[in-house]
This record gives structure tokens, sequence and C-alpha cells, in this order.
């Protein structure tokens, strides 16, 4: 049974020392998208370390419709909020790859905008004397569904240990409102969801990975799929091992 109060006492407790530990007096600097991710890791942090020290940077690339929603998440936890739009800079290097090579790779295009944003996190962060927070989730980390160097990257990781379906739950203790908590999952980029583009929905996932439990076939091989093939991700970066000749 999760014991999402306990579970968020405990967290709060270790942003607390991990902030003693590794950057005192430092603030949290948080990508907010208004969903429920961006959303529970700011109130955690805000409880943790007090409004005052948290700063919500909000990156749209050009218009984003669902912009209003991080600004009311702002709003509603008393917090810094500042607005960084990214257009230019991604099509500043989408433009200089394309006068090279004619054309950029749909991958590149769609991972480039989530590393952007995560560069310009760490330039605000280094500005305000800040430490950056990750906001991903056990279920996005389980099937790969973050960018290396992008949403994946960051300081501190309150959350990454969580399902959605937990998260959640710890979102609801904190007492946010449910347009945050059940916010469909979308990164703001684009017009699907993440489940859209998954295959398959949160609720099923989290189910697999804590009970082991999935009751379609394709969907099970699926997740194992995208498990298998997305393990580098959640690795340390490899790196050979010298070991001097006596």
């Amino acid at each position: 049974m999760f014991d999402a109060e306990k579970v968020k006492n405990d967290i709060v407790a270790w942003i607390r020392q991990w902030f003693e530990e590794n950057g005192k007096g430092c603030k949290a600097v948080i990508g907010i998208s208004g969903g429920k991710d961006s959303s529970v890791v700011a109130a955690l942090c805000a409880e943790a370390l007090g409004k005052d020290r948290v700063l919500g940077v909000m990156m749209p690339r050009g218009e984003q419709f669902d912009i209003d929603v991080a600004r009311a998440l702002i709003d509603h936890l008393g917090i810094e909020g500042v607005e960084l739009n990214v257009e230019d800079a991604c099509e500043g290097v989408e433009n200089q790859i394309e006068k090279q090579y004619g054309e950029l790779s749909e991958q590149a295009r769609t991972n480039l905008p989530p590393r952007i944003r995560m560069a310009t996190l760490y330039a605000m962060s280094q500005t305000v004397n800040g430490r950056v927070a990750n906001t991903c989730n056990l279920s996005e980390d389980w099937v790969g569904y973050n960018t290396k160097y992008g949403d994946g990257a960051g300081d501190f990781s309150p959350c990454c240990r969580l399902t959605v379906q937990e998260v959640k739950a710890i979102g609801r203790v904190l007492g946010l409102p449910s347009m945050f908590v059940d916010k469909v999952p979308i990164d703001g980029l684009q017009s699907k969801t993440d489940e859209d583009n998954l295959g398959f929905t949160y609720a099923v996932l989290d189910r697999y990975i804590r009970e082991g439990i999935c009751e379609d076939e394709k969907t099970k091989e699926l997740i194992d799929y995208k498990h298998k093939a997305n393990l580098f991700k959640l690795q340390p970066m490899p790196a050979f091992e010298y070991k001097p000749e006596d």
C-alpha cells in the first residue's frame, strides 16, 4: 500500500538534506510545464526550502497552447517565475545544421528542444545560484520516454523512483488542484499526448512495473522492448578504465 503522506514527508526531508550538503542557500530551479511532474516537484521544493528559494522557468517554443496552466501553477504556489522562449535558439541550431547537411533528422528535431531547454535551465541556475531539479518519474524512465541530457538531466531528482500514479498521489497530498495533477501528459512541443506516443496508458505501465501484470501480451512486449532499448539512458556514461602500469 502506497503511503503518499509518508513518502511526501520523506522526500521533503531528503530535499532539505540534499541542499544542506550540495547547495546550502541555493535555489531550486525547475522547468515548469504545468503538468503533474513539474507541479509536484515544484510543490515539494517549496515545502522543503520555502517559496523564496524556488524558481519556476517556463520555456515555450513559440506559442504554447497550454502555457496558461504553467503560469497558474506558479501563481498557485507563490513562487518566482520567469518565461524564456526557446524558439530562436531551436531555429538557430536547426538552420545551421540544415545549411551543412541539407536536412535535420526527425529524431534530432524532436530531441533538440528538450536539450536546449535544459541548457537554458542550467544558464538560469548559474545566474541565480541554483540547483536544477529533474522532474522525471519512474514510468517515463522505465520506457525511455525522456531525452538524454534534456529532460532526463538535473542535479537532484525527487520523483524518479515513483510511478505516475504515485506522483499523482503525492500531488493530492500536497493539495495541488486537479488541473495540475490530472493534466493530460504532453510535452508542450507537439499535439500528441505522452500516451499517444507510447502506445499504452501509464496506468497499464505502472501496474506492470509494480505488480508484473500486463493482461495484453502485445502491450507487454512493447513495454519490454522499450525498457530494454532505453536502459542506456539510466546508466552512468561508460568510461574506459585506464590502469597505469607499474
